[in-house]
């Protein structure tokens, strides 16, 4: 049999499986992995066995049951002022993962270039990948991880068919503020491509900031796919539901590709999320100060280490610098971490394609107090 000449022969496992892993293996406390280890909303709960033993249990229409892009549509309306048409705007998608990766394959084409910005989500370069295109990795400043505006401005040229922004940013927590999407378009302004903003933690932001959504930036709107999750919003990643948010003609292209990865996602989450968003829109208002509470909590319980910190502004990660602990590298510190301290984490190096020479590793705090708790008393024997 002829062998296998492989798309991504540069692609493994990821590290976030990997890790995961080695916590189960060696029993630690596992801070690794973005999940929550608490439960959804019961309210969320109970309307999802109700969906389940009802009616809902065959395929939902392709883009989305028209229930959930509705109030998809009204969510958006209410909380940024941005009018999205459910009908022909509006995609739910299996995970926000799935919207990158139709997004990507819509509009990207052989020797397109596609600039990311370093640290990044690892889906991004094996979906350019896979269409064909070269992924440009421009890195974020230090210490702030914000945009470098005259690297992007000099990146850009009449090649570039798409730029990925990525705020609440993972893993850093940094925020894009409306300042900066304008920057962000004054910059695209003189070029024909395409902005994919990727905003899956956009109800997790702190200390009395707003998220800034692409959507409302004017310009952008016009040539941005907007993707969301459902999953990071009501504590339920293992759903794997998302959507995503562009104009008519870059979702009927989305939705050409969407159609032959997965048709449509499950029904009776999709009803009973809708019913719950119809209930309870208080729910995205008060997820800040939820996790909020989650981030100072864990941050004051690290304050007697060796690590230093820098308190996120978004997402529920947390950047520790290890400096004054170790010099291993951060894999490497990592898997130490995990094997003889029972705490697992993840190394920032792998968000990188030139990582640069830094000692930080990334904590997820969206877990109960107890396992916190637990974590914390073995980081304070370092």
């Amino acid at each position: 049999m002829r062998r296998i000449d492989s798309k991504l022969p540069t692609v493994g496992t990821t590290i976030f499986t990997l890790m995961s892993q080695l916590a189960e293996q060696h029993r630690a406390v596992n801070l690794s992995q973005g999940f929550p280890d608490f439960r959804p909303p019961p309210e969320l709960l109970a309307l999802v066995e109700r969906c389940l033993s009802e009616r809902y249990h065959q395929y939902a229409l392709m883009p989305g049951s028209m229930a959930l892009r509705t109030a998809i549509a009204a969510k958006l309306a209410a909380m940024y002022d941005v009018t999205a048409d459910p009908v022909t705007e509006i995609t739910v998608t299996s995970g926000a993962t799935e919207a990158i990766f139709d997004a990507i394959q819509a509009v990207v084409r052989r020797h397109d270039e596609v600039i990311v910005f370093d640290p990044c989500y690892d889906s991004y370069e094996p979906s350019i990948t896979l269409a064909g295109g070269r992924t440009i990795h421009l890195p974020l400043t230090q210490p702030d991880f914000a945009i470098d505006w005259e690297r992007l401005r000099a990146a850009l040229n009449d090649r570039t068919r798409l730029v990925i922004v990525n705020s609440p940013h993972n893993p850093s927590g940094a925020l894009l503020g409306r300042a900066d999407l304008d920057r962000l378009a004054e910059a695209l302004r003189p070029y024909d491509c395409y902005l994919l903003s990727d905003e899956v933690y956009e109800h997790v932001v702190f200390d009395g900031a707003r998220h800034a959504t692409a959507l409302a930036q004017r310009e952008l709107r016009s040539r941005c796919f907007a993707v969301f999750s459902f999953g990071k919003t009501y504590h339920a990643t293992g759903w794997k539901l998302g959507y995503c948010v562009a104009p008519a003609e870059l979702t009927a292209e989305l939705r050409r590709v969407h159609q032959y990865v997965t048709f449509a996602s499950t029904s009776p989450l999709q009803q009973a999320i809708a019913e719950y968003m119809a209930g309870h829109p208080e729910h995205h208002v008060d997820l800040p100060a939820f996790y909020q509470e989650r981030r100072d909590y864990f941050t004051a319980l690290l304050s007697p280490t060796k690590f230093r910190l820098r308190r996120a502004a978004g997402t529920y990660f947390q950047l520790a610098d290890y400096s004054a602990i170790s010099t291993l590298p951060d894999v490497e510190f990592a898997r130490w971490l995990t094997i003889e301290h029972g705490v697992a984490t993840i190394p920032i190096s792998v968000f990188y394609r030139d990582p640069p020479d830094m000692r930080l590793v990334r904590f997820c705090f969206a877990k109960e107090n107890s396992t916190l708790d637990a974590a914390a008393e073995r980081l304070r024997r370092l």
